[in-house]
């Protein structure tokens, strides 16, 4: 079951921050991932972009998608078990 959560934010703010809704919501992403808070699917997600346009944020921001060792040995493990290792 999918839910969602609003929470309202008043005009004056996004007047303020010369930002539209939808480049919040890109803003809010970007942090939240940025923090290890979600992770890069939802991230994505949140931002309502294609895998590739987020890529491509990521890297006009100077930031990198988090791969860690524990993720290389899992997706090693993952081909190996297909055969493709």
């Amino acid at each position: 079951m999918s839910s969602t959560v609003s929470f309202e934010i008043p005009r004056e703010i996004l007047q303020s921050s010369r930002l539209t809704a939808e480049e919040l919501r890109r803003e809010l992403a970007l942090h939240l991932f940025e923090q290890d808070k979600l992770s890069f699917g939802k991230a994505r997600e949140l931002a309502e972009m294609s895998v590739w346009d987020f890529q491509q944020l990521l890297g006009s921001r100077g930031l990198s998608v988090h791969y860690d060792v524990e993720a290389y040995e899992h997706d090693r493990e993952t081909l190996k078990q297909l055969g493709r290792a």
